[in-house]
């Protein structure tokens, strides 16, 4: 699928989906496969801030911010989370410029 995800990439929402809050969470549809993904309050956090682009390392520290989390349990949870959103066809990967 292209671009490898490290902590220095950039990340940002498809334009081939559409979303809502849920309360806390969020509920997204995939437009190109139909399917639905429901997001815990974290993972809410997360897609709501990959409406913009945003590298991989603002991500982590926004989150540091906002929860008392473990910075490598964060940084590898976070990591895994974009992963699958990659692989769902949520996000798109940009490489990080100078990188």
């Amino acid at each position: 699928m292209g671009t490898s995800l490290s902590v220095h990439s950039i990340v940002v929402a498809t334009t081939e989906q559409v979303s809502c809050p849920l309360g806390e969470e969020s509920a997204i549809l995939n437009l190109k496969n139909s399917v639905y993904y429901g997001m815990n309050p974290v993972g809410a956090r997360v897609w709501n801030l990959v409406q913009q682009p945003k590298s991989v390392l603002q991500l982590r520290d926004t989150l540091l911010e906002e929860y008392e989390v473990d910075p490598s349990r964060c940084e590898r949870d976070l990591l895994d989370l974009l992963e699958q959103m990659r692989l769902e066809g949520l996000i798109e990967v940009r490489i990080a410029a100078g990188a």
